[in-house]
Order: structure tokens, then sequence, then C-alpha cells
């Protein structure tokens, strides 16, 4: 479990920067970091879902590839809408917000009264926005998942890259979406930590053919995320959360 604790530690840390350092930035250079961020995740997902592909072609999927995106998302979308994933989600950011300090909150609040234009600036991303932003940013993809597991079959090694490169984007988010993302570090305990007990339980599981399925499904949402980060349109990224776990079945069901 290091490295989860080490990825919740650096993710803390990072949101504390970002929010020290995001108060001596004009809205103006905010809002091209947010753009940044939402431009950096569509092409850390288009890379992630490029080498998925990739590497589930050659399993014993081969050809069949292609439809365990189609199928993991649609089956996947479905259940979370039907499951209302993002608005639990937003509920436990929402229920993490109440218990914040009294003065962060009426800073929170206002933020959100003013909030009239819809261009991705900072005053338009309350705490709940933040918190789920970097939940999906931070819990989705490949290194979550075999770093995770990885380290409970006792190779964290994985998770300390991860915990880097959370770190600092961190920074970047929290200069943008405020305090939320901080609060990421329980879905991070609860995602990662449990991923890793699996890995301990049931290591031999997660062939090739799994994992590069979650990468290509996992890839693919984050460029969803992206989107709905740069501000195009709202995705519910969250909602297709479960589309990780049909592609995992899928996947082995093919294999």
């Amino acid at each position: 479990m290091s490295g989860v604790l080490l990825n919740i530690v650096t993710v803390m840390l990072g949101t504390a920067i970002g929010l020290l350092f995001g108060n001596l930035i004009s809205e103006r250079f905010r809002q091209i970091v947010f753009l940044a961020i939402g431009s950096c995740t569509v092409g850390f997902g288009a890379i992630i879902t490029v080498g998925g592909f990739t590497d589930l072609r050659v399993t014993e999927v081969g050809s069949l590839a292609l439809l365990v995106p189609v199928f993991s998302l649609v089956i996947g979308a479905i259940v979370g809408e039907a499951l209302r994933i993002e608005q639990r989600l937003a509920g436990f950011g929402g229920w993490l917000e109440k218990r914040m300090p009294t003065r962060q909150r009426q800073v929170t609040d206002r933020q959100d009264s003013e909030s009239t234009d819809l261009k991705p600036t900072t005053q338009n991303h309350s705490f709940i926005e933040g918190y789920m932003t970097a939940t999906i940013l931070f819990c989705v993809g490949a290194m979550t998942f075999l770093g995770s597991i990885q380290a409970g079959l006792g190779d964290p090694s994985i998770l300390y890259l991860k915990s880097l490169l959370d770190g600092i984007s961190a920074i970047a988010l929290a200069c943008a979406l405020g305090i939320g993302v901080g609060f990421s570090v329980f879905s991070i305990l609860i995602i990662q930590g449990g991923l890793a007990l699996l890995g301990m339980l049931f290591g031999d599981f997660f062939t090739p053919a799994i994992i590069a399925a979650i990468d290509l499904v996992g890839g693919i949402m984050l460029i969803a995320l992206g989107i709905e980060i740069i501000g195009i349109h709202k995705m519910k990224v969250a909602n297709m959360l479960p589309a990780l776990l049909v592609a995992m079945v899928f996947a082995w069901l093919l294999g």
C-alpha cells in the first residue's frame, strides 16, 4: 500500500502548492492553464487508447478488439446512468464541502453565485467540479489499474511514477479548480486501495488482454474528460465508469 499512500501525499501536496500560487495568478492565466489541462488530457487519452488497442490486437482477442470499447462504453454508460454515479459523486463532494471551514465555504458559495458566463473560467467551477474532475483524472487509466494491481502483487514502482505525475497535475488543477481537487484523495484511497487488494487476492485474473482492454476503454474516457474540461460539451464521464468493469469481463470472455 506504500504506492497508494504516496499518491495521496503527492496529490495533497500538489493541491496545497496550487492553492498557494493560484491566488497569485491572474484570471487570464488561470483560464489558459485550465484549457491546457483539458488539451493534455485529450492527448494522454489518445495515446493510451492507441496503445491499448494495439496491445489488445496481439492478444487472443485479436480482430474483435474494436468490439470491446463499443460494447463496454454503451453498456457501462447505461448502467452508470441508471445508477446515477455522477450524481452520487457530486453528492459526496457536496457532503465534503459542507465539512470545510466556514470561511472557505463562503468563498466557494460566492464564486458559484457569481458564475454567469459559460466560458471555462475559474469562477464557474465549484468545489464539486474540482473533486469530480480530479477523481476521474487520477483514478481512470492504465497506470491506476495496472499500477495498483502490481502494487498488490508487491511491485509499487508504477504507482511511484504515477504519484509524481499526479502531484504535478494537482498543482495545475488546484490553480484552476480550487480546493476540491485535494479531496480526490478519498477516491484514490478507495479505488487504488481496492485494486491493490484485488491484486493481492486475484492477481492471476488480470491477463494482458484484460489490462489492454482497460487501457483502451480508459483512454477513450480520458478523451471524453478532456472535452468536458475544455468546455466543449458536458460528457458525464463519471457515469461511464462501469465501462471499465464491462471491458474486463468482455476481454475475459473473449479470451
